[in-house]
């Protein structure tokens, strides 16, 4: 028996590529030549709710398709590669291997990227270029090893209020200054739902409360380990989505995502093991621009949920918030089925952070108060108001009053002023009057 009819006894014949449905591409520019680098795939939507423009473009690079079987030239050896051996290695290594075919051959869509206005990045070199690195720097800041000596990032813990500690990735200075030029060139135009109010421009803290102001219940929800949920995989598969190529795809995720690292001895040489997957890490400046981008969905549909419901939904980060005039049973109809959505979109909802305030409470949205206006509880604007006094009656009996003091109450103050200006107001005026 043949060698591979034994191996194929044993284990099965491999699954095979069906390229039944593939052509040569349509050209994107009317009257231009058709390539013949690239291969489209015809999708049937007649029978599904797809819409023009809806899914990108399947253009596939004929390189990776299943290749017939050829007797070798014993002359010259084995066939020529279509590709070259970097590209191979690159394609075929731990950062980029795929079990999924029919993601490993995709190209990129110019038309969906130049329509969604992100910058169109065909090949690796591309994104080297834009960011102004050498392709092998490139490759050296965003690959995935399964021992690394040198490491991007620096780890620390820092205590949570709630109890427990949180990790923080700060990344080095050179992968910082990357990451930096690459939310600038792509992550901040990235599509963000009108109801994200946390790291968008011209959002914050108070247009997320706002909506929320006299209303007589406020439900919040809580997504537990919002960052390592937004994984490799993800960050990978919403830029295929919007129309990158794989390999770019997979670079830039790998680019953005970090996993937790054991330090590990082997040979007498301390090389760091990634342990668990790689996902977006607080402390990248790249995490927050692609977690809004991620969750689009989820926001749009939970908003839809809210409106069933006679109700508004904002979201400041992982901190999302439902808001009506209704009955308290359709305010818990409400959580079962935003509950319900959390989950199927693939996070999950931290129930000890979760709670309903009627009007008879204390209403908050994100530390804001939001019973009858938005501004600090009377408790912290009294524990402003004392530290006022001490600072002036410091002042008076002639005792320094350290910088630091001085501009941590600033802070403080800027904050009320910008959650509440009438409140800051009648704070600088009991300032001004003691002094």
């Amino acid at each position: 028996m043949p060698l591979l009819s034994w191996i194929q006894s044993l284990f099965g014949k491999p699954p095979a590529r069906d390229v039944s449905r593939l052509q040569p591409a349509a050209a994107s520019t009317p009257g231009a030549p058709v390539r013949a680098d690239v291969t489209e795939e015809a999708i049937d939507t007649s029978g599904g709710p797809l819409k023009p423009g809806h899914r990108r473009r399947a253009l596939r690079d004929p390189r990776l398709f299943p290749k017939a079987r050829a007797p070798i030239n014993l002359r010259f050896g084995k066939p020529a590669l279509t590709m070259s051996k970097a590209e191979a290695d690159r394609m075929f290594g731990p950062t980029l291997r795929t079990r999924n075919r029919q993601l490993r051959d995709l190209l990129t869509d110019e038309e969906q990227l130049t329509r969604l206005g992100l910058p169109v990045w065909k090949t690796e070199d591309d994104v080297a270029e834009a960011l102004g690195l050498s392709l092998g720097m490139l490759w050296h800041f965003a690959s995935h090893r399964t021992h690394d000596r040198c490491v991007h990032y620096v780890a620390f813990e820092v205590p949570k209020r709630s109890g427990g500690t949180r990790v923080l990735f700060a990344p080095k200075r050179r992968l910082k200054a990357i990451q930096r030029r690459l939310h600038e060139l792509l992550v901040r135009r990235l599509p963000v739902s009108q109801h994200a109010h946390g790291f968008v421009t011209g959002r914050s803290i108070r247009t997320g409360a706002d909506p929320h102001v006299g209303r007589d219940f406020v439900l919040h929800l809580d997504l537990q380990d919002f960052f390592p949920s937004v994984t490799f995989a993800r960050v990978r598969g919403l830029l295929i989505a919007y129309g990158y190529a794989y390999p770019v795809a997979a670079t830039l995720a790998a680019l953005c995502t970090e996993s937790r690292r054991q330090p590990v001895e082997i040979e007498g040489v301390v090389r760091n093991v990634p342990v668990g997957q790689r996902h977006c890490v607080q402390g990248a400046p790249t995490s927050p621009g692609l977690c809004n981008a991620l969750v689009l969905r989820l926001d749009r549909r939970l908003a839809g949920l809210a409106r069933k419901f006679d109700c508004t939904y904002t979201r400041y980060a992982d901190d999302l918030t439902f808001s009506g005039d209704v009955a308290r049973g359709s305010m818990i109809g409400l959580r079962e089925r935003a509950t319900e959505i959390i989950v199927a979109e693939g996070f999950t909802v931290n129930r000890q952070k979760t709670f309903l305030a009627s009007r008879g409470g204390r209403q908050t949205v994100t530390g804001v108060v939001v019973n009858d206006i938005a501004g600090l509880s009377r408790q912290d604007r009294r524990r402003m108001r004392a530290e006022a006094h001490q600072q002036a009656k410091a002042e008076r009996e002639g005792k320094p009053v350290s910088a630091e003091a001085r501009a941590r109450f600033e802070g403080r103050l800027a904050y009320l002023s910008m959650l509440n200006p009438a409140q800051a107001q009648a704070l600088r005026a009991f300032r001004d009057r003691i002094a």
